[in-house]
């Protein structure tokens, strides 16, 4: 099982890279520890902490012949990681 899903890669997050600080989607069932184990295993950094966030899925109607359907998106939990001082990861290399 790999405890990290993907980076999450938007305005918001892309300010904290220059600070240091990148955003991964991980599974819901992972920890702080096997987070930044699969981190530092898989890019070569050195974590210094991390930050853990469930967010709860959007609300989403759709509209049929037969009425409208609602439900829900379903929940994510985001971690951000900080690095050593000086550390990058650059998400643009393969591209």
């Amino acid at each position: 099982m790999n405890v990290l899903k993907r980076p999450i890669i938007t305005e918001k997050y892309a300010a904290l890279n220059e600070v240091g600080k990148y955003a991964f989607e991980v599974e819901k069932n992972a920890n702080k520890v096997e987070i930044k184990k699969a981190v530092e295993k898989m890019y070569g950094v050195t974590v210094d902490k991390i930050s853990t966030m469930r967010s709860l899925g959007k609300k989403k109607t759709k509209y049929t012949k037969s009425g409208a359907v609602t439900g829900r998106t379903s929940l994510i939990k985001k971690a951000i990681v900080t690095l050593k001082e000086g550390e990058v990861i650059d998400f643009y290399s393969g591209i």
